[in-house]
């Protein structure tokens, strides 16, 4: 995991009185799953995020631990009983933060957000101390006083501000300590650091990363997670290593026998790498550097399908589906098409898709450039992913 150690703080003790709730807002089902299930899994799926701190009206503090088994959330660390006020959750979430010197804090009531937002709004915090995703203002702005509108205000200076946000710890203590001192009460944390004189990057957040208050907003959710449309978009991935001596050569998840392996941070596996491109590249989340960086110690000799299990993971969250995937390896030797099957199979597993769906080919350069005189393998990979529109 690459920078500052970063835990999150999910905030869903709103009792949700206007959704018509009586199990608190978190636990009313979008799509046959709580609605806490869906902000979990996109949390879950942004690697920047070590563990969060889920925070849950006093008396469903056990009804979310069960919802957190069976669902198998794997990063939840602690679920926390919630204050009176949101102000009052975030402190007692905060008061449970670990030795993370970024707290992330996201509400549990926006299941949309997608994981990219969730880790580049942390990156700005990273590098500024406090940032918040949010919306910059498009539509005309007029000021009203009793029902007239007195003065059209710059829409450029405004915008709608959202969570996640994200802080370095020790100011976001030290804004609601002196928030409490104060008897102070701010709508979101940002507020509370601008009283410290601290500004707040901005970070543009994804349109559809609705706040669930009244009907209305539980209907659009479901119309965005499940509508109708489907957007189709497809993404390319390319991948090289050398072959070296004294490594073990692994290609689409599978450990093939060969005296020179491919040389590399992680396992190397190009295969894998540039499918995990293709299929970010195709749901434009960036790449794999930007979720599992060179050089980091954290992903050194690391299993190339469990990092593609993770991005499987981003890409649900966000509500892309894999439509097909097809790679073609170049290599002079040794021979992939009898390990094609398996690595069709294991790919297809590590996406929870079927590996019907997933084209693997491999060729040779003829004895042509650094490849042809097996100095190393190239891979390329095309991803097709699909979610409604």
């Amino acid at each position: 995991m690459s920078g500052p150690r970063t835990e999150a703080i999910v905030v869903a003790a709103g009792r949700g009185e206007r959704l018509g709730a009586s199990g608190g807002k978190a636990f009313v089902s979008l799509l046959g799953q709580p609605m806490l299930v869906h902000t979990l899994r996109a949390v879950e799926a942004c690697p920047v995020v070590a563990r969060i701190v889920l925070v849950v009206p006093a008396d469903r503090v056990t009804a979310a631990g069960e919802v957190i088994r069976a669902f198998q959330l794997t990063r939840v660390h602690e679920v926390v009983p919630g204050g009176d006020e949101r102000q009052d959750s975030v402190a007692r979430g905060l008061a449970r933060v670990g030795e993370a010197e970024v707290v992330l804090v996201h509400d549990g009531a926006r299941p949309l957000v997608r994981p990219e937002v969730i880790a580049a709004v942390a990156r700005a915090a990273a590098e500024t101390g406090a940032a918040s995703a949010g919306i910059p203002m498009r539509e005309t702005v007029k000021a009203v006083e009793a029902g007239e509108a007195v003065r059209t205000e710059d829409r450029a200076r405004f915008w709608i501000a959202r969570t996640p946000q994200a802080f370095w710890t020790p100011l976001l203590r030290e804004a609601h300590r002196r928030a409490s001192q104060d008897g102070f009460r701010g709508a979101d944390d940002a507020v509370l650091v601008e009283r410290l004189g601290r500004t707040v990057r901005m970070v543009e957040d994804s349109p559809t990363n609705v706040k669930i208050t009244v009907p209305d907003d539980l209907r659009l959710a479901e119309a965005y997670l499940g509508g109708a449309r489907t957007v189709t978009r497809t993404g390319m991935g390319v991948d090289a290593h050398r072959l070296v001596p004294g490594r073990p050569l692994r290609l689409g998840g599978v450990e093939i026998p060969h005296p020179l392996g491919l040389a590399g941070h992680s396992d190397a596996d190009v295969l894998l790498h540039a499918v995990m491109d293709a299929l970010l590249g195709a749901a434009a989340m960036g790449d794999i550097g930007t979720y599992f960086p060179p050089g980091d110690p954290a992903y050194k000799d690391a299993d190339s399908l469990g990092l593609l299990q993770r991005v499987g993971g981003m890409l649900a969250a966000s509500g892309w589906t894999v439509a097909h995937l097809d790679a073609v390896v170049l290599a002079e030797a040794p021979r992939i098409a009898p390990h094609v099957p398996e690595m069709r199979e294991r790919i297809g597993a590590a996406l929870g898709i079927d590996g019907a769906t997933v084209s693997i080919k491999a060729t040779t350069t003829e004895g042509m450039g650094a490849v042809g005189r097996g100095e190393g393998i190239t891979a390329y990979a095309v991803a097709t992913v699909s979610r409604a529109g």
